[in-house]
């Protein structure tokens, strides 16, 4: 269908990773190995929670929110990078693709929220552990999982309304494994100018706001962890937090360089690669 000279397009074309030559099918079996580890070890603490009496706690309730939101990103990826893959490149509808950003989208947001929720969970039971058990209970945790969801389909409702609307024409390659929303936008005929203007007004408060309350949350842990006398007392009070400290950097390191380190600066390859970190891994 031609349009002031313009075909529009109704199908993307994902370029993925190319030219694997002999490195194809190992790379494929270590994506899709890394894929089943990945979707099982989430199913299983999702259901490990879900029926055990034993892990009720607030921690276990918000890990299982966080593992769906793993599965939901590992399902939604994984797939589509496997058929480029072995495929060189995959096809798929522009639909598709705005769905596939949408539920992408949500899934980091969602993560951004739970990670502040949990630190926020860290804070009470290091800083204020005799009021930890009335504070943080069950309908607390609920309405913190609630209002996580909202402020996600919220945000993420905003920007990606913002490219469904763009005009897609001519060109249909992403130079990706996924539809991620810049290198979508590239695609587009119409002045993305405004677009662009919206996803950063939307998504740097929904990152940074809850980056700084995760940072601050571990400023005061760590000076209460430092007014411990005994060395065990503290290594115990650390190790609660240790592994979600983990989880947050890699997570925001990963996110940080990606989308907030100007592209000119890092290659499309290191990106891809950057985006295989926190989407398969």
């Amino acid at each position: 269908m031609q349009m002031n000279n313009h075909s529009l397009v109704n199908e993307i074309f994902l370029l993925g990773f190319q030219h694997l030559n002999n490195f194809k099918l190992l790379t494929f079996s270590l994506i899709l190995l890394i894929h089943i580890l990945t979707v099982s070890e989430n199913a299983l603490v999702i259901a490990l929670v879900t029926v055990s009496r034993g892990l009720q706690s607030p921690m276990f309730f918000f890990l299982q929110q966080i593992s769906f939101s793993d599965l939901l990103l590992s399902v939604l990826i994984v797939p589509t990078l496997l058929r480029t893959v072995m495929n060189e490149g995959a096809k798929i509808p522009l639909i598709g693709c705005i769905v596939q950003l949408y539920l992408f989208a949500v899934s980091e947001a969602l993560q951004c929220f739970l990670l502040t929720v949990m630190s926020y969970d860290r804070y009470l039971a290091i800083c204020n552990p005799l009021r930890y058990s009335s504070i943080m209970n069950h309908k607390l945790c609920v309405k913190l999982i609630l209002i996580s969801w909202l402020f996600s389909l919220s945000a993420t409702s905003v920007v990606v309304i913002s490219a469904a609307t763009q005009e897609f024409c001519n060109q249909n390659t992403i130079n990706h494994f996924f539809c991620d929303y810049f290198p979508l936008l590239e695609l587009s005929c119409s002045d993305t100018s405004l677009a662009r203007i919206l996803i950063m007004t939307v998504s740097v408060p929904s990152v940074l706001s809850p980056f700084i309350l995760i940072i601050g949350s571990y400023i005061c842990i760590a000076h209460e962890i430092l007014k411990i006398v005994s060395s065990i007392g503290r290594q115990k009070a650390f190790s609660t937090c240790s592994s979600h400290l983990a989880v947050v950097s890699m997570f925001y390191g990963t996110l940080i360089v990606t989308y907030v380190v100007p592209s000119r600066n890092q290659s499309q390859k290191i990106g891809k690669l950057l985006s295989l970190l926190y989407t398969v891994v």
